[in-house]
């Protein structure tokens, strides 16, 4: 059988996604990653620091992008027919996703073992950490030549660490009943000590008992410097083992003394892939919720052409720490999606040599719309009592509407209408999904953020397998049905949205 056109630009698509998701295996390379596509079509920066109004950035035809954290990013267009007062178009996400992040104080040792200390960050499937290739990535903190501390990012590109399972032989229940302490046992290895130089030396200076300059006892953290230093917080050097902090050192070309601090997780080494017979699979890390992140920045990258004509703005809002709660300075309950409104609203867009001394934010609320970009259910081949029996999206079969009785999802009946109306211009298919009455049901950005500003909102997302797992399902096909639902959104919404009564 001959592949189709659409069959081939749909692998093309999957493709840029799988590289995508390579590239970030955090929060802070997902905006990297992201930053780096808008950059290359053109759009601008703007500085929550700097007073837009008296730089007069934001015009018609304008494409934008804003950052908080490093790890959220707000991007969007403002259509060359738009006026003050009008609607904005939002796709929502998150950057975050289910990992192990490295602990404040990780130096340790086991049974001639170099282990490395981890806390678990959001709701992972622990299990599949195990036997596991891991690496390293995250954000450092470094002081530069002239004085200043400037944050770099790192991503080590080569196994470093594992957690071993039990042999079976000394668990006979491995099969029936994998319990684990998370303390204790989901602790990953990273060398040994006899191979290590650098703990070679600490044991030999640990056994000397004559301290004079320098010192390594572990009950004061400021005798880790010579006498006439002083820090207020154990220096990295201290708190971590020093080959790792080397290794740091040399990816980033840097001195480990320059090191002031990081946040570091661990990720699967295993590169993201497209699989299944008949290349209909991805087999990846962070599926949830990169997905939309890709999806969201693709499509309205796409939707610039019809830029000139549009009458409305049109937005993506990519969070981090959705997987805690979305509770932080750059969370989705944070400040930052309505600061970015609040200031878009004072632009005088007939004018915009002067600021707008009426405050149209409320007005342009009210006008506006959010798609809540989530991961969804799709139904597993195994376990398929798991699932509401009417109410089983599939993979491959397109976006699936999220709807939940008690708000889990912010899903109504006007919203369904408009999403019917804009997948029926862009022909993408859509499903819907509901949990079992005896089942829990998770929750997104979505009533969070439609609670918060008085935004209507819809729930939605491609269907995945493995949710949460350290290795995901997705369908390879999906990719280009949310990126052009996206697209038709953000070209189709004012009109669509003209005509729906509420």
């Amino acid at each position: 059988m001959a592949v189709t056109t659409d069959q081939t630009v749909a692998l093309k698509y999957a493709q840029d996604f799988v590289d995508f998701v390579n590239e970030s295996p955090t929060p802070y390379h997902a905006v990297d990653s992201v930053k780096k596509m808008l950059l290359n079509e053109g759009f601008e920066e703007l500085i929550e620091r700097n007073n837009w109004s008296k730089s007069h950035t934001i015009e018609k035809n304008g494409k934008y992008f804003v950052t908080r954290n490093g790890s959220s990013i707000i991007a969007f267009t403002v259509g060359g027919k738009y006026e003050n007062g009008n609607g904005i178009a939002i796709v929502g996400a998150h950057t975050d996703s289910p990992c192990l992040r490295i602990k404040p104080i990780s130096n340790r040792t086991s049974e001639g073992f170099i282990t490395i200390g981890v806390e678990q960050y959001g709701g992972l499937i622990a299990h599949t950490w195990f036997d596991r290739d891991l690496s390293i990535a995250g954000r450092v903190y470094v002081k530069d030549k002239d004085g200043q501390y400037v944050p770099k990012l790192l991503k080590i590109d080569k196994p470093l660490l594992r957690i071993p399972t039990l042999a079976i032989h000394l668990n006979r229940e491995a099969n029936t009943k994998f319990e684990f302490n998370k303390e204790t046992k989901l602790v990953p290895i990273a060398g040994q000590i006899a191979l290590d130089k650098n703990e070679q030396e600490d044991s030999k200076r640990s056994g000397d008992s004559n301290c004079e300059k320098k010192h390594s006892c572990a009950d004061d953290p400021n005798l880790q410097l010579t006498l006439e230093e002083f820090e207020s917080v154990q220096n990295v050097i201290s708190r971590h083992n020093k080959s790792l902090i080397q290794l740091i050192a040399k990816e980033l070309e840097i001195e480990p003394q320059q090191i002031e601090d990081f946040e570091l997780v661990l990720f699967d080494h295993q590169k993201s892939i497209i699989g299944g017979l008949n290349d209909e699979f991805i087999f990846s890390a962070r599926l949830d919720n990169l997905t939309s992140c890709f999806a969201a920045t693709q499509g309205l990258i796409e939707s610039i052409d019809q830029l000139p004509n549009e009458k409305g703005i049109q937005m993506i809002s990519l969070f981090d720490h959705e997987e805690i709660g979305s509770r932080s300075l750059h969370g989705a309950d944070s400040s930052f999606l309505p600061d970015i409104i609040q200031r878009v609203a004072k632009v005088d867009f007939e004018d915009t040599k002067s600021p707008r001394s009426i405050d149209l934010f409320h007005e342009i609320v009210s006008k506006s719309f959010l798609l809540s970009s989530d991961q969804a259910h799709g139904v597993h081949p195994n376990y398929a009592e798991n699932y509401e029996a009417k109410n089983r999206p599939q993979v491959n079969l397109g976006p699936v509407i999220k709807i939940n009785a008690n708000q889990r999802y912010a899903t109504n009946s006007p919203g369904v209408v408009l999403i019917k109306k804009v997948a029926d211009k862009a022909r993408v298919p859509l499903q819907l999904f509901v949990v079992r009455n005896d089942s829990p049901c998770g929750s997104t950005i979505g009533p969070l953020l439609s609670s918060k500003l008085g935004l209507r909102t819809l729930d939605l997302g491609n269907p995945q397998l493995s949710m949460h797992s350290i290795r995901e399902t997705g369908g390879t096909y999906d990719i280009i049905r949310l990126m052009d639902l996206f697209k038709s959104f953000f070209e189709n919404y004012v009109d669509i949205d003209n005509k729906i009564l509420v």
